[in-house]
């Protein structure tokens, strides 16, 4: 379904990517991992047409998508949730997902709201509510929600369970896992690398703008390297890793 290929985009002088090839299959979860300023957040942005990329290929459904526009990516079928969750502050819960469907045909928006409302039956209590009001989860809810009006079939998550607190971030994943059992193949970004590796099949771990690693989940999660030096699983004594701790609880407070 989306296959990327020798991937360089650049801001300016920096170049954030360098060669970045991986593949999505249809109906799958894959996960994207690697420190803060590895290039996850910008692979998105790439694939969705919010970066133009500086060389390289971005397939999508057998189509070369990397000049297309943003508008164009959503109609051929890719939804993308941004880091910090980006809702319109001062629209309205249902102005929101009503902007999610700019691209859908207007006898359809009526079922893809009850859609959206049967996967978050607060959105609908809350329509009529300025998003901004919203508490964190839920601003994350209509986040996925908006993305999903456009009915993906390819959904790009960047850090879905950022800055949630432990019980929201078990019901965002749950969220996920029924989004990809309807069909939609998911490209994940997340913090949690172990929640992220639970989620996916495969991975990849990107360092400074690089694959550095990829394979099955489980086995990326056995690899000591892995573990110590990109993903931050092991932390058995203190100083084994500068990484993500999936053992510490998104609000700050300990296990």
């Amino acid at each position: 379904m989306l296959e990327i290929t020798d991937l360089d985009v650049a801001y300016g002088k920096r170049r954030a990517l360098h060669g970045v090839s991986l593949t999505v299959g249809a109906g799958e979860i894959v996960t994207l991992l690697g420190a803060n300023g590895s290039g996850k957040s910008t692979t998105l942005r790439a694939v969705s047409g919010l970066v133009r990329p500086a060389r390289g290929r971005i397939r999508y459904d057998g189509r070369d998508v990397g000049g297309w526009t943003a508008d164009a990516i959503v109609a051929a079928g890719v939804g993308h949730v941004p880091e910090g969750r980006d809702v319109f502050a001062e629209f309205t819960v249902l102005d929101n997902l009503l902007v999610g469907a700019h691209t859908v045909a207007s006898r359809e928006v009526p079922a893809r709201l009850e859609a959206a409302y049967a996967l978050f039956p607060v959105l609908r209590e809350r329509r009529r509510q300025r998003a901004g009001t919203l508490s964190g989860g839920e601003q994350q809810m209509l986040a996925i929600g908006r993305a999903l009006m456009a009915r993906p079939r390819l959904l790009l998550l960047d850090e879905p369970s950022l800055g949630l607190a432990p019980r929201l971030v078990g019901e965002i994943l749950a969220v996920i896992r029924r989004v990809n059992a309807d069909g939609v193949a998911v490209l994940l970004v997340e913090q949690n690398a172990r929640a992220a590796l639970a989620l996916a099949s495969r991975g990849y771990v990107l360092e400074t703008g690089r694959v550095v690693a990829s394979g099955p989940s489980a086995t990326l999660a056995a690899d000591p390297r892995i573990r110590s030096g990109y993903l931050g699983l092991d932390r058995s004594r203190p100083g084994a890793s500068s990484g993500y701790d999936p053992e510490r609880r998104p609000d700050g407070a300990g296990a």
